[in-house]
């Protein structure tokens, strides 16, 4: 124990390269063994960390096989994932230790249950010698979890390595090995309080022991280089991830903040676009980190990558949030010579800008783009064969001729989904609402709804539906209908001028289409023509802010740039457009 801890203060990563220099390997796990001060009769066994992973293979394996990462095609923002949730994450991916390999399904199930129960342990605040802890685990309700439990405690209370040291220890010195679920365990708490060397010292470990690790180690390995004065290791171990198995975004993104931070920005815009040529969508914290770290560096084809950035934001229609937009604003004003000014404003109904009186695009498409989008989401996404699953193609004729007798509609409302505005109240009181308030000006409506709706019921009150089809025209659909390419439909074939209400994004409408082209076509048209839902002051009445007249995405026209974006973060993609903008213009 003397010795373990007179090594760790000094790191035994140089033992480590030493030994297998000039070492076999025999020779290294004596080596492993001192540095635990395990007996000579033990060493055989200790060294071989068990482990239930399908990716982290012991040395000599033949195995070949390894899942690879998911490709991810839309932004899922991790920017504010804590530690917390990584740790759940590789707590997930290894949740098997030594003991339990080849335990029945049952007895495994229920120690994942119980771990559950001990949340609330509480790691000791110094290093415990072996007797100490074989108390603590001998009056341990489930003892054969003891050590996992604990290393989870220890990583959400932050305890100190030593504390961890000696658990490892104790581990190492009891059972003749140390499984590959706690040595991750303890790396993610060296990750977390950023020691260096002691990462440095797992990972000689796991690469004497493993030809391959799996990708949670790997995702602790390559951000816990990245942020320290070992960075170029990370790019290093980004490369052997390469080989085995398409690199996570994070496993991109550390190397990309590291090489930034070092102001090495051509090192990290290579590695950003073959982060997108894998098709790993970054996150919004990456893309800020571009414009953090580039501040005040001179260089055109160092503003042209960042352009590129920009212009990245407009095609995917990302709106950062306040504190990526200021990091934007700062980089312009500090490029040397550049006498960029940005200032924040709200535009005009007209889609002028108050700032630099710059008009913004138009929403509107021409009449050639709106034929063609049309024609390509009727062919792609209503009669596509996607459309049918939960639409019989009956129906669909049915809807087609009750929208063709009665065309054309100014707004057409997804009745179902308005329903849902205001959970406390009753459906059919939401949808009345909504239908009074659109039908002001005699606006032409065509309500979409479903037969459950016409069945008097605590929802949806037989005398107030009633009262609306007074107001408006309904085509009720099966109750298990899609009725997204109903809303299309009535609208495309209403006209350019007709809008729609609907919550959803209808993302996934976007991704049948055909080609890039007519996505963007989409999404112009739907920023135009989604009509959005507004809470009023009190909350107790329904509002709809109008339409835009211009097109809300990052525009420029050479010396000028007009940004939209939000006040604070969003993780998923939402269907409301910002009302507020950057204006950078160049004097």
């Amino acid at each position: 124990m003397a010795l373990f801890f007179q090594t760790s203060q000094q790191g035994f990563q140089t033992l480590l390269w030493k030994c297998r220099l000039f070492w076999p390997v025999s020779r290294c796990q004596q080596l492993f063994a001192v540095s635990f001060s395990i007996p000579n009769r033990e060493k055989v066994s200790y060294f071989s960390f068990m482990t239930s992973s399908n990716t982290a293979l012991p040395v000599g394996s033949k195995r070949t096989d390894v899942f690879p990462t998911k490709k991810r095609s839309e932004i899922n923002s991790e920017e504010k994932r804590g530690w917390d949730e990584e740790t759940k994450e590789v707590s997930e991916e290894k949740r098997h230790f030594s003991s339990s390999v080849g335990a029945p399904k049952k007895r495994l199930m229920s120690q994942v249950l119980s771990r559950h129960k001990f949340t609330n342990v509480q790691p000791p605040e110094k290093p415990l010698e072996a007797e100490e802890w074989n108390r603590l685990r001998e009056s341990f309700p489930s003892p054969e979890i003891f050590e996992e439990v604990m290393f989870n405690s220890m990583v959400r209370c932050n305890s100190p390595i030593d504390v961890a040291k000696s658990l490892l220890t104790h581990v190492a010195k009891s059972n003749g090995d140390i499984a590959y679920n706690l040595l991750v365990k303890y790396l993610v708490l060296c990750v977390q309080q950023r020691q260096t060397s002691e990462i440095c010292d797992v990972y000689d470990i796991m690469k004497i022991r493993f030809k391959i690790l799996e990708s949670g180690a790997y995702n602790l390995l390559i951000r816990g280089l990245s942020n320290s004065d070992q960075w170029r290791m990370a790019l290093t171990l980004l490369e052997e991830v390469k080989k085995i198995m398409t690199p996570s975004r994070t496993n991109y993104e550390s190397c990309i903040k590291a090489a930034s931070r070092h102001q090495e920005m051509n090192l990290a815009f290579e590695l950003y676009r073959e982060m997108l040529a894998k098709d790993l969508i970054p996150t919004l914290d990456v893309l800020q980190a571009f414009f953090d770290f580039s501040r005040g560096m001179k260089g055109a084809e160092l503003q042209k990558e960042l352009f590129g950035i920009l212009l990245y934001l407009r095609e995917n229609q990302i709106y950062p949030h306040k504190t990526f937009m200021r990091s934007i604003k700062l980089w312009f004003e500090s490029i040397p010579g550049g006498n960029w000014r940005g200032h924040l404003t709200n535009i005009k109904d007209s889609g002028q800008c108050p700032v630099c009186n710059h008009q913004l695009e138009d929403s509107d498409l021409t009449e050639e783009e709106y034929n063609n989008l049309r024609e390509r989401i009727i062919r792609d996404v209503i009669h596509g064969t996607d459309t049918f699953r939960k639409t019989s193609p009956q129906e669909f004729e049915a809807f087609q001729t009750f929208v063709e007798n009665r065309l054309p509609f100014d707004i057409v409302i997804d009745g179902l989904n308005v329903s849902h505005i205001k959970p406390r109240r009753m459906q059919c009181e939401n949808l009345f609402d909504a239908v009074n308030c659109l039908a002001k000006e005699n606006a032409r409506l065509l309500v979409l709804g479903r037969k459950h709706m016409l069945i008097n019921s605590s929802n949806w009150k037989r005398e107030i539906m009633k009262e609306m089809q007074n107001k408006a025209d309904f085509f009720f659909a099966e109750n298990i209908s899609e009725d997204d390419a109903f809303l299309l439909y009535a609208t495309l074939r209403s006209g350019k001028h007709c809008k729609f209400v609907t919550r959803d994004f209808l993302r996934d409408h976007k991704a049948c289409l055909s080609n890039s082209l007519t996505r963007h076509l989409f999404r112009k048209w739907q920023r135009g023509h989604q009509i959005v839902f507004s809470p009023s002051v009190e909350g107790k009445h329904i509002n709809f802010l109008p339409a835009f007249r211009y097109d809300c995405v990052v525009q420029t026209t050479g010396d000028t740039w007009h940004i939209p974006y939000k006040d604070t973060f969003e993780e998923k993609y939402s269907y409301q457009v910002p009302r507020k903008w950057l204006c950078i213009q160049q004097k």
